[in-house]
């Protein structure tokens, strides 16, 4: 039914109780109440009144119609962060998204005290996602990156519902390379990472921290480790002792100790050794005072000794009367090794034993060989006597007397030899010599009178002095030439010694012999010279004791091919590699990068002494030097990457241009002073345009790089591809 039809039939009941009332009958309010009303007793008590329901407004009566509880807000009706909900005679309220109501259910009305409250989605495990943070917010959450996390497809904060934002772990990537160190290990790259690095080497490492952590930004914070260069300085002093030492003090460097004049070493080690710490290991050599003690007796003698037993003191020693010394020295010193040596005399009784012959005479003697006693000769007939005594007694030294008895026959004139003259005679003996210009030949040079008055001439020859060694001279830097003067088809044995010094290598030395035995009048002989060094050469005539000195010097020679790995670019920055032999004699003093344009046809000069200081201009416009390495700075192996914009031996390694074709070529530089030699190879190509390279055969024998050598130059020639 609807509003209209309502009023009428209302109207109708009116008129009715009207009607009735007219007719004197009493009218009942509580029939007259609207469906949506109740008849309820006033407050004064006078009657019955019609009232609409809870959520009716009216007259109770005619008219009771719908109230809207949501028109004066929901915030007034249902309380903060709620909605409203109107229905036909009531209301309902729901909780806003990110509250809840406190009754837990979902449709309530507020007269219970039933209200909206803040939603906790933090409490709820994993809403944000791996390694994120919650943050609950009043109504809503949003989002943050766990520390060493960041985030990915997103701003921060975020919220999972609203965007696809997640937390991704913190990457450092590889650790850079640092200064004089090395990295040791690296077991992951991500946030927390730890990189350990060393010193290289030849560095130790004094102080700091030698680990690099990956940050939450990022980036490697570390090493802060400070690694100097490994030096030992001077060895330690120790008393009594004197060093042995080259002067080196890397590591691996030994000083010997030894113990000086009048000390002895008692025991310990006398190495130091210069470790990789930078310290030398300390020796425990111990060196004391040499003490001989009592110097030993000899049988039968007296020893006039000071007492004193230290080195070099010295005792001496006197046979006792009636004996005299039978065994040398009768010194003893105190030696070093803190002995008494050097005494050998045996003291015996004293007995002459038998006389001293005398040719061509009698002895008269009576048997006897004691002290005092006394032996005479007599020249037997046809024989004169050619002394001032002809008696010997036995002396206090068990030895009979020295008497200068001759019994000479008469030979006559004194004999002559060819080219001699006579040095000495009497009437028994004649000695001779070569005069000048002449040497003696085999043979003995003195002539004897005979026993039967005749001389036995000497059998010496005087012959020309012609020098053993003669016409000296060196070819070819190391073969020696010369002319032995001879006589007859002897064979002589020459022995060569050669001495090798270094001006500009102190610690060098080359000593080395050698021994040549030859009847030839013409000789040679090649030494195996080092190069560039001075030699000392003597040359010893072994049997005729005849020594010949001659000096030379060898030449720089040109440094070997550097050992490359050749490979062609498209980057440009490639990184080249180089390997090199650890050669005490390798003549090699630096390294030198040139960097050539592709343009045509090229010539690179390599024997040209290319400048070594950077402010120096190139002949050519377009070619320049991009590093210079000294070689004390290149162990091994090196790689050197050209184009990445740092210094080399104050060269600036500029960065290749793109698009444009280079050749890298690596010479290798050998110097003294004024003196220079360098070798050349070419070390790699650069760039992205493709050439046909035309290698001549010489080249292409090398099997390295495609090149051509000529007197010293590079020639390279290409075609562009068609």
């Amino acid at each position: 039914m609807d509003e209209t039809n309502r009023a009428m039939i209302l109207v109708l009941l009116l008129c009715v109780s009207a009607a009735k009332l007219a007719e004197g009958q009493t009218l009942d309010v509580c029939a007259s109440c609207h469906a949506n009303a109740t008849c309820e007793n006033k407050l004064d008590g006078s009657g019955k009144v019609c009232n609409c329901n809870y959520g009716y407004v009216g007259n109770g009566r005619t008219f009771c119609q719908d109230k809207d509880e949501c028109q004066i807000g929901a915030h007034r009706i249902c309380g903060p962060h709620t909605t409203c909900h109107n229905t036909y005679g009531s209301y309902y309220c729901t909780c806003l998204s990110g509250y809840r109501p406190t009754n837990n259910i979902n449709v309530f009305i507020p007269n219970d005290g039933t209200h909206c409250q803040d939603i906790d989605e933090c409490s709820t495990t994993g809403v944000c996602g791996d390694r994120a943070l919650c943050r609950n917010l009043e109504g809503s959450f949003d989002c943050s990156c766990q520390l060493g996390y960041q985030i990915h497809n997103g701003p921060e904060p975020f919220n999972p519902h609203t965007n696809k934002a997640f937390c991704k772990v913190v990457d450092c990537g590889q650790p850079a390379s640092v200064q004089d160190m090395v990295l040791l290990s690296v077991s992951r790259t991500t946030y927390g990472s730890v990189a350990i690095f060393g010193c290289a080497e030849g560095f130790v490492w004094r102080s700091g921290d030698n680990s690099s952590v990956c940050g939450a930004d990022g980036l490697w914070k570390g090493p802060t480790a400070d690694c100097e260069e490994i030096l030992c300085g001077d060895p330690p002093i120790l008393h009594h002792t004197g060093q042995v030492w080259n002067g080196s003090s890397t590591p691996g460097s030994t000083v010997t100790y030894f113990c000086k004049t009048g000390f002895y070493h008692n025991e310990g080690s006398n190495i130091s050794v210069c470790t990789n710490n930078g310290y030398w290991t300390k020796p425990n050599i111990s060196c004391k005072e040499v003490d001989c003690g009592v110097p030993r007796p000899v049988p039968d003698s007296v020893m006039l000794w000071d007492n004193i037993a230290t080195m070099g003191s010295q005792v001496v020693y006197q046979c006792k009367s009636g004996y005299y010394n039978v065994g040398g020295g009768n010194v003893s010193v105190c030696t070093a090794s803190g002995e008494w040596d050097g005494a050998s005399l045996r003291c015996q009784e004293i007995n002459c034993l038998r006389p001293v012959f005398k040719p061509n005479a009698k002895m008269l003697w009576d048997g006897t060989s004691r002290l005092g006693s006394v032996v005479y000769y007599q020249c037997e007939e046809g024989y004169y006597t050619r002394s001032q005594r002809n008696y010997s007694k036995c002396g206090e030294n068990g030895l009979w007397e020295e008497i200068g008895l001759r019994c000479e026959a008469k030979c006559g004139p004194v004999p002559l030899l060819a080219n001699s003259e006579v040095v000495w005679h009497n009437r028994s003996v004649v000695i001779h010599r070569c005069v000048d210009g002449y040497h003696s030949w085999r043979g003995s040079n003195v002539s004897v009178c005979g026993s039967s008055g005749l001389w036995e001439e000497a059998q010496m020859k005087c012959i020309e002095i012609k020098p053993p060694i003669n016409h000296l001279f060196v070819i070819n830097e190391k073969c020696l030439h010369w002319k032995a003067g001879k006589y007859e088809e002897d064979t002589e044995v020459y022995k060569v010694t050669y001495v090798g010094s270094r001006d500009y290598q102190r610690s060098f030395h080359d000593k080395r012999n050698t021994f040549l035995t030859s009847k030839a009048d013409q000789l040679e002989l090649c030494l195996n010279l080092l190069p560039f060094t001075n030699y000392s050469i003597l040359i010893t005539a072994v049997s005729a004791g005849f020594t010949a000195t001659i000096t030379t010097n060898t030449s720089l020679p040109a440094p070997p091919a550097p050992g490359v790995y050749y490979k062609e670019f498209e980057t440009p920055v490639p990184t080249l590699r180089l390997r090199r032999s650890r050669n005490a004699l390798d003549p090699i003093s630096l390294y030198q990068v040139f960097v050539l344009p592709l343009e045509g046809i090229m010539m690179f000069d390599c024997s040209s002494p290319a400048s070594l200081h950077p402010s120096s201009k190139m002949k050519s416009s377009t070619e320049y030097i991009t590093a210079q390495i000294d070689v004390r700075h290149v162990g091994t192996e090196m790689n050197f990457t050209v184009g990445d914009g740092l210094h080399y031996g104050g060269f600036f390694n500029a960065p290749l241009e793109k698009g444009r074709d280079y050749y890298i070529i690596l010479r290798a530089v050998s110097q003294w002073k004024t003196v220079s030699k360098s070798t050349c190879v070419l070390w790699a190509k650069v760039g992205g345009i493709s050439y046909v390279l035309k290698v001549s055969s010489a080249a292409s024998a090398v099997g390295l790089v495609p090149m051509i050598f000529l007197g010293g130059y590079i020639f390279i020639w290409f075609f562009k591809k068609t």
